[in-house]
């Protein structure tokens, strides 16, 4: 391969890097043209980017940039391939479901993963990664959290004001 193709690869993954944020080194080797198919498809559906890349062109994109990657350079030996994402568990939910019938030790396997700035090395962290939830849902969560006292006062208020008006009602009455 040529030094002029080998810097265009190193920025356009560089560039994938920066775009997405998220992504997960996973090892596809043993899958056959059919499986591969079925997986490149179901990345698809859930807008997550499959690149098969070298080794040693993706360590010197990860090291271009500003962030240090270095505890993902121990994963980057054998058949790699990134899957790319801005949806933090999508990655690890469709390895999970692609590799249900093999009692997860079918292929494609996680090797690392980096998530919210975060590194999962091996494929124990699988269910870690499966778990995540993105910061919209975290923020969707809290928000919840802050509004559950304030429709708890309300509610009280609410039927309060109904109490009260029986008993005024009652006490017309009587």
């Amino acid at each position: 391969m040529k030094k002029e193709d080998k810097s265009k690869i190193i920025e356009q993954l560089t560039a994938k890097v920066r775009e997405y944020g998220n992504f997960y080194l996973t090892d596809i080797e043993a899958l056959n043209a059919e499986k591969t198919s079925s997986l490149r498809r179901a990345c698809n559906k859930k807008d997550i980017k499959l690149i098969v890349v070298k080794n040693t062109l993706f360590k010197r994109a990860l090291e271009s940039l500003d962030t240090d990657y270095t505890e993902l350079y121990g994963s980057l030996k054998g058949n790699t391939a990134v899957m790319f994402s801005t949806a933090v568990n999508a990655p690890a939910r469709l390895i999970k479901d692609f590799t249900k019938g093999t009692k997860g030790e079918g292929k494609p396997w996680l090797k690392a993963a980096y998530v919210q700035e975060s590194f999962y090395v091996g494929a124990a962290n699988l269910d870690a990664l499966v778990n995540l939830k993105s910061k919209e849902e975290l923020l969707a969560d809290v928000i919840a959290l802050l509004q559950s006292p304030v429709k708890n006062v309300v509610s009280a208020l609410q039927s309060g004001s109904q109490t009260i008006h029986g008993i005024l009602k009652t006490l017309e009455e009587r």
